[in-house]
């Protein structure tokens, strides 16, 4: 396999193993790197995955990023708020989000940093993340994996919901939620740790566990013997190039780094 390919390549196709599996459910990719990946998987591995144009309408096939020039979209239906919301609410669906914090149980916050009635920076509010979180699959991306993004104790405030066992009181019923995978810039994660806590899961190339742990705020379980992150093939590669024409994954990351760091 040629090294040639950027990190943002990389983490288009990790993302994309969100949907492996997911049967036909809406894909829902929120950012460059979630919405390639969901594209990715949708003409690899997924086909039956449910698509938008992300404005009305059902696609045979996923949209190009960016400006459309001569490129006309396959639909195959309409898909109004109502029925997406039937998919919401029906858990048809599987997300993936780009929170500003995550703590260790995968309680998310998209609404601010600092206290909820004074908060230092007020970001995008809670949306619909509280029902979201419960309704549906729900993964997550974060392109700058660090202590700010995964924090010591609860996320500032909790506007997705969790496995938190200090959240979930006697008589509470957790079994709605379902939390797949966090892909990051350098590895990705899933909830297979003790309680449903935050595992790792692969490494990206020349990454360690150590590196890892020191990005983050909590104590971060892993496997024994981690794999590394597979790299992109040829063929994703081609499919990630045509759906992204004006090369929007450059910017997703600083620098635009390749997918193998340096030694």
């Amino acid at each position: 396999m040629s090294h040639d390919y950027s990190l943002a390549e990389l983490l288009v196709v990790a993302a994309s193993e969100a949907w492996r599996d997911n049967g036909e459910v809406l894909a829902s990719g929120i950012g460059v790197v979630p919405r390639l990946g969901a594209s990715l998987a949708k003409l690899t591995h997924s086909p039956q995955l449910l698509m938008t144009d992300a404005e009305a309408f059902l696609v045979e096939e996923p949209v190009p990023l960016g400006p459309r020039g001569d490129y006309r979209p396959r639909f195959s239906g309409h898909m109004s708020f109502a029925r997406v919301f039937d998919c919401v609410w029906g858990g048809r669906r599987h997300v993936m989000i780009g929170p500003i914090q995550i703590d260790r149980f995968g309680q998310t916050n998209l609404s601010g940093i600092g206290s909820y009635a004074r908060p230092k920076v007020q970001m995008l509010g809670m949306r619909g993340l509280p029902g979201n979180s419960i309704s549906h699959l729900n993964s997550m991306f974060v392109p700058n994996h660090s202590t700010r993004v995964f924090v010591p104790g609860e996320v500032d405030i909790v506007g997705g919901v969790g496995y938190n066992p200090a959240r979930w009181q006697s008589g509470m019923n957790a079994g709605h939620v379902d939390l797949r995978l966090i892909v990051t810039d350098l590895c990705v994660m899933d909830f297979g740790g003790r309680d449903h806590a935050v595992r790792v899961r692969s490494l990206h190339p020349n990454v360690t566990l150590e590196q890892v742990r020191a990005a983050t705020g909590f104590p971060l379980e892993a496997g024994d013997d981690l794999p590394v992150t597979p790299a992109p093939t040829a063929a994703q590669l081609e499919i990630i190039r045509r759906l992204d024409p004006h090369g929007l994954r450059a910017g997703v990351i600083k620098g635009n780094p390749p997918g193998v760091r340096s030694a």
